[in-house]
């Protein structure tokens, strides 16, 4: 007689506003997918990790929560008039203050692979698209995984830049933006 497995459902996913108690389960969700991802680049962070995970150019961030603990997290920051500011303006077609940076996705091992990432990113979005302001951000192409997704739902690349987060002699990150729907965008060959 064989038995079938039992096997628990798996727990349900909530998304909500960030708030400073998640905090402590995002710094471990964050050490935890680390060294699968790469990402953060630099590891150990020159700082607190809090200070990773919570930025000062931020406006909002959420996380995504299963059985009561922060699991995932994404956040949208100010996009500055710089020369990285230049290259996503001129990629949109937007003035800088009409663009917002996705920044700090990252999932713990345990929600990987469930849509729980493409989730935060959709809430980002929303958020910028409700504000008519185009999304932006930057990929390290050496995360193969990362670009495939954020090209395959839709992101351009518009151009590269060296960021100090980056290792000496890594590739040049790649900056994206996502086109509003039915428009048409540059793509970097």
């Amino acid at each position: 007689m064989t038995h079938d497995p039992i096997t628990a459902p798996a727990p349900a996913v909530v998304l909500r506003g960030r708030t400073a108690d998640d905090l402590p389960a995002l710094v471990e969700a964050l050490e935890a997918q680390q060294p699968a991802s790469g990402y953060p680049h630099r590891w150990p962070l020159p700082y607190p990790v809090e200070q990773f995970v919570v930025r000062e150019d931020e406006e909002r961030a959420w996380v995504a929560e299963m059985a009561g603990r922060a699991v995932g997290h994404v956040s949208v920051t100010t996009v500055p008039d710089d020369r990285y500011g230049a290259i996503w303006s001129a990629g949109a077609g937007r003035p800088v203050a009409e663009l917002g940076c996705v920044s700090v996705l990252f999932l713990g091992p345990q929600a990987q692979g469930r849509g729980i990432g493409g989730a935060l990113l959709d809430v980002a979005v929303a958020h910028l698209r409700a504000q008519r302001r185009t999304p932006v951000l930057d990929v390290d192409d050496r995360d193969g995984v990362a670009h495939a997704v954020y090209v395959h739902r839709g992101w351009r690349v518009v151009g590269e830049a060296r960021f100090d987060w980056q290792h000496e002699g890594a590739p040049p990150a790649r900056l994206l933006v996502l086109p509003d729907p039915g428009e048409e965008s540059s793509v970097l060959a």
